[in-house]
């Protein structure tokens, strides 16, 4: 089947697809990926925005329609690809990362984006993420982390802070909670990166560099669940959220603070948050996401807790190396190089050393 031909075909299997490609030929405008579908999340959900931003950007990077494929899990977030219009996934429980590798292999030709939660990326697919992640497969993941199962009513995830009560822990989590990017920085992201729902220009330059990204691009969106985990990151959006919030951009020391009070700086060999009055300026870290050190990113990640009493958003990490896509189809094409495919190789495979017949 090809991608064409999955706009044919029932939403009962998940798939989704354009509905027409009109305007192929003039500029595509924000209401041109935006489907016929009612969205259906609760008022308030901070999946509103992360859809909202992404439109918005898509036609600016002057990707098409019909050259993009959104394939998601189970969650509340994987309702994504019904809101967009171009092709799309609705596929099955943590696999998403699989079916869009299949995706970025054979076909190059399309943009390929992974749309998951906490649950499903970091418990039942958390095998997938980190394989995709470290094979570096050209694709974009957007993680949406609001610390909770919220489709299936409220239980406690792989990112819920300890202690947390829920109706799967009524008497709180004991479970250590993941560092997200850390888990991503683990497994070799080449692009890593996160941001906050409801900070517009924050989440559209972090998506729109992921996008553009070559490789894996790793994105975790902070964002709420106003029914089963209300409130998560309200820290981050109010009162002292300057104190809390460490932004980083490219080439500028690590100052945060509402004048700048604060600073990161070398630790031992980790980082760690200083005021800006006890240090020298020469002490302050000058971030570079293009360090081929992997320890960095990494110890940027270890300044985020789930206590928010620091978190790290932009780009922590964007760095080139070959891609597990491209390197299948240059191997499968010197394989046809070498020995042409015929009619007779399926034969020649099933009749080779290892095969023997039994008599009936």
């Amino acid at each position: 089947m090809t991608i064409a031909e999955t706009s044919l075909v029932g939403t009962d299997l998940g798939l989704t697809g354009l509905s027409g490609v009109p305007g192929a030929d003039g500029p595509q405008r924000t209401k041109d990926f935006t489907s016929d579908q009612e969205v259906r999340w609760c008022p308030g959900c901070g999946d509103y925005v992360i859809l909202a931003t992404v439109r918005s950007f898509l036609a600016d990077l002057g990707l098409r329609r019909e050259n993009l494929m959104f394939v998601s899990g189970i969650g509340c977030s994987s309702r994504f690809p019904y809101y967009l219009e171009a092709y799309g996934i609705h596929s099955i429980h943590g696999r998403a990362p699989a079916i869009a590798t299949g995706l970025a292999v054979t076909r190059p030709d399309l943009s390929v984006w992974v749309v998951t939660g906490d649950g499903d990326a970091l418990s039942i697919g958390g095998n997938h993420l980190i394989h995709a992640l470290r094979r570096n497969v050209n694709m974009t993941i957007l993680l949406f982390n609001n610390r909770i199962y919220g489709l299936t009513k409220g239980q406690y995830s792989p990112t819920s802070e300890p202690g947390k009560i829920t109706k799967s822990t009524p008497m709180g989590s004991v479970d250590h909670p993941f560092n997200t990017l850390s888990v991503a920085l683990g497994a070799e992201a080449g692009f890593a990166a996160r941001a906050l729902d409801s900070d517009r220009p924050g989440l559209t330059e972090v998506l729109r560099a992921a996008a553009e990204h070559r490789g894996t691009s790793f994105v975790e969106i902070l964002q709420d669940c106003p029914i089963f985990n209300d409130g998560s990151f309200d820290v981050l959006r109010r009162g002292d959220a300057e104190s809390r919030l460490i932004p980083l951009h490219h080439g500028r020391p690590i100052r945060f603070g509402a004048e700048g009070e604060f600073a990161v700086v070398q630790s031992g060999f980790g980082l760690r948050v200083a005021r800006t009055d006890e240090v020298s300026e020469s002490d302050i870290v000058v971030h570079d996401a293009y360090s081929d050190n992997p320890e960095y990113a990494y110890a940027l990640s270890r300044l985020s807790d789930q206590d928010l009493d620091h978190v790290v958003t932009g780009i922590f990490r964007s760095v080139t190396r070959p891609t597990y896509d491209d390197a299948v189809r240059a191997q499968t094409h010197a394989a046809r190089e070498r020995e042409p495919v015929d009619r007779y190789a399926l034969q020649s495979l099933l009749n080779g050393r290892e095969t023997w017949t039994i008599g009936t």
